[in-house]
């Protein structure tokens, strides 16, 4: 039988795909918990509906994620920090503490976003990756100054 299913199936697909499995497997199964759904001629064109949409959404996502991304490189963070003997921050600059930054600078995003291996812990100027979305990845610079 011919299916389509409608979420994650182990060791079968994922959802959207067009698989052929056994008539027990499909009617016992996978139909009555709503996993799958046949593979009708109005199911496939509905399916076909909801796949462009869904495409459409995506290129809509990574657009804004350009947009905010344009913005973002164009910045530079300033960061002060109180510094003890040799330059040494007696803290660190985190995650949070740029996402804050950004949020100053009217950027909002969240701190999950950021890909700080570690917390700063130094002076100077770091380039930070900033993940807005899978396909957009920008540098942030971030200067950490000692008051």
């Amino acid at each position: 039988m011919e299916i389509i299913l409608k979420q994650q199936v182990e060791n079968l697909g994922k959802p959207g795909d067009r698989v052929s499995v056994s008539n027990g497997y499909a009617r016992n199964f996978l139909l009555p918990k709503g996993m799958a759904i046949q593979a009708t001629k109005s199911n496939l064109a509905q399916l076909e509906h909801e796949m462009r949409l869904i495409e459409q959404q995506k290129q809509k996502e990574i657009k804004d994620a350009e947009k905010i991304g344009n913005k973002i490189r164009s910045l530079s963070c300033v960061l002060k920090r109180k510094v003890g003997e040799q330059d040494k921050l007696f803290g660190s600059v985190t995650s949070i503490d740029i996402a804050n930054a950004l949020k100053e600078h009217g950027i909002e995003i969240d701190r999950k976003m950021i890909q700080l291996e570690e917390p700063i812990k130094e002076l100077g100027t770091h380039k930070i990756p900033i993940e807005l979305h899978p396909q957009v990845v920008v540098e942030l610079k971030v200067k950490v100054q000692g008051e």
